[in-house]
């Protein structure tokens, strides 16, 4: 065997290597982290890089971070280039959209590997989490009604928390605490020592995965493992070559799909291939310009989008690396909803635009019915800068809610999932309700959601929350309450989904009034819309109906008699973790 040709054996090893170093990073991250978001919902991602940013691997984490961290490793690439060089020791920070964040929540912590006998720059580790309040104009940091970055919370191109090995708090503090509450309206972070903490334990877990990265240097030399990351892309490359060409001959060279944000903004793709070379051009050529809200969605975002379509619609077993992208050219509108202009507000498009991109290719595609569409991002919380300028420290609660997944050519939807572009699990009721002034009075799936068809879409969930404490922030950041979730080949669509206020009647000073029907005084049912923010008094509720998924294929008459019981036997009892689902079903 020659120098340049890898071995079928070591290449398996070499994908496994990589991956036990991303997962073993992961694992590192939860159990350091204290936030309920980062420690029990799992809402980050961990993920090795080339020399040049390429993604080399990753744990099976949140698609939407994946594939867009490496537009944050070569933002910091190429800005050291003209400026501060990085450097072994350094830790660097980011979360702007124009430096490849998703939107500002997620927080990109990246670590420099260096040859441990050398100074050579050999590797990237890097780790994005979700940080349950960065500051901005409500608790929680995802508003529903931002307009403009700064209303987001904090804001980060480039900051070095870590500068050869020496960390620094003070700038961490301006940053989290002192910049953002600059902004008429915003406050800074309501709760530091949880951002701080998660940062150590990004630190962390970035750390093991440099040592582990050296560790196998050590084992095989450093040629020996850059030339098998080579490999491993390459054989991704192939991978999504074959699969384009094999969708070509069943579908055709031209595919195109259309779908609608529920402001009514278009996302229009259209995918040519080129059987010869086995790549594709995808073209969102006639996509919404950019709107005047918070669903604007980075570039970035849009290839976590496209990656994860296409190593979903790939049959073999390969990692999801940059080689998936390597036959793709992505053609995206200046100035359109997926690549607006920097100072553009994006919380919601991180996690409603990349799902509806999502649903649009694989509808171009044809390879499954529509999802839920959405993340259902509920948040709450307390505290923040007061209107005299004081700070009262407080809390921010996020969470995504699951729904239902859409059905295939040959597959039921999944009920009470979360799909697609998120990964995370939901919030434990003990944990929840021990961590947090509420009580969850119903988590149930929701009857009648699922689009009909022969092979039938998951149903959504009932989210009932009753909070305990008055004057509680709430928002509900959604999608899918317009348009529905969308069957395909004759499968049904799904049920929108609804975001209702059980608000309770009061005396004049605040007292909650006795429930009586005859005395009318029973409590208010308020349609909160799919983007709202409110202050609820103690014992309301907000209880938040999801989207199901929409069905495939013209049902028969037996088709339709066996429809609750395909509903049965897709649903595992997991709390929401693809990763558990697919457990379940396995078991199942």
């Amino acid at each position: 065997m020659s120098q340049t040709e890898a071995d079928p054996i070591l290449l398996s090893l070499f994908a496994a290597r990589f991956m036990a170093v991303a997962e073993t990073m992961g694992r590192s991250l939860q159990q350091t982290s204290i936030s309920t978001n980062i420690k029990e919902r799992l809402d980050f991602s961990c993920a090795l890089f080339s020399p040049n940013g390429d993604l080399v691997a990753n744990a099976p984490h949140l698609p939407v971070h994946l594939g867009s961290m490496s537009f944050a490793v070569r933002y910091q690439i190429e800005r050291a280039k003209s400026g501060e060089p990085i450097e072994d020791g350094d830790v660097i920070l980011a979360n702007h959209p124009a430096a490849g964040g998703s939107h500002l929540p997620d927080i990109t912590c990246i670590t420099p590997v260096f040859e441990e006998r050398g100074k050579d720059l050999i590797f990237f580790t890097a780790s994005r989490g979700h940080h349950a309040d960065i500051g901005g104009i409500l608790p929680g940091s995802m508003p529903p009604t931002s307009k403009t970055l700064f209303e987001e919370g904090a804001q980060i191109k480039s900051f070095k928390l870590v500068r050869k090995g020496k960390y620094d708090r003070d700038g961490l503090v301006r940053l989290m605490s002192e910049e953002p509450a600059k902004y008429e309206g915003c406050s800074g972070t309501r709760c530091f020592r949880d951002v701080e903490s998660d940062l150590h334990a990004q630190i962390a877990a970035n750390r093991k995965g440099v040592q582990l990265i050296q560790m196998l240097v050590d084992e095989w030399s450093l040629e020996t493992v850059q030339r098998y990351m080579t490999a491993i892309r390459d054989n991704a490359a192939l991978a999504v070559r074959n699969l384009l060409r094999d969708v070509a001959k069943r579908n055709g060279t031209e595919l195109w799909a259309r779908d609608y944000m529920d402001d009514g903004s278009p996302i229009e793709l259209r995918v040519t291939i080129d059987t010869e070379k086995g790549s594709a051009v995808f073209d969102f050529e006639g996509t919404g310009p950019e709107v005047q809200g918070n669903h604007n969605c980075p570039r970035s975002v849009s290839h976590s989008a496209i990656i994860y379509c296409l190593r979903s619609m790939v049959s073999n077993d390969i990692p999801l690396n940059q080689g998936c992208l390597e036959p793709i050219e992505v053609k995206i509108p200046k100035g359109s909803l997926l690549d607006p202009s920097d100072s553009a507000a994006v919380v919601g498009g991180n996690v409603l635009t990349s799902q509806r991109i999502t649903d649009v290719v694989l509808k171009a595609f044809k390879a499954a019915a529509a999802s839920q569409g959405d993340c259902n991002n509920l948040t709450f919380g307390l505290g923040g800068r007061k209107p005299d300028g004081t700070h009262v420290e407080g809390f921010g609660y996020y969470e995504t809610i699951a729904g239902g997944s859409g059905a295939g050519p040959d597959w039921h939807g999944t009920s009470g999932v979360h799909t697609h572009m998120t990964n995370t699990r939901i919030t434990d009721p003990e944990i929840m309700e021990r961590r947090y002034p509420l009580v969850l009075r119903q988590f149930a799936l929701r009857d009648d959601s699922a689009g009909a068809g022969k092979y039938r879409g998951g149903e959504g969930v009932i989210r009932d929350i009753e909070f305990l404490m008055p004057d509680m922030q709430v928002s509900i950041l959604s999608e899918r309450r317009v348009y529905r979730p969308y069957g395909l080949e004759g499968g049904q669509s799904a049920a929108c989904g609804k975001n209702l206020w059980i608000k309770q009647r009061r005396q004049a000073d605040g007292d909650v009034i006795e429930d009586d029907e005859e005395e009318n005084t029973r409590p208010r049912t308020i349609n909160l819309g799919a983007k709202t923010t409110t202050k609820m008094g103690r014992l309301d509720r907000i209880v938040i109906h999801t989207p199901g998924g929409g069905g495939w294929g013209t049902p028969d008459n037996e088709d339709a008699a066996q429809q609750d019981g395909a509903r049965d036997r897709t649903y595992g009892g997991h709390r929401g973790s693809l990763v558990e689902r697919q457990s379940a079903q396995l078991g199942a």
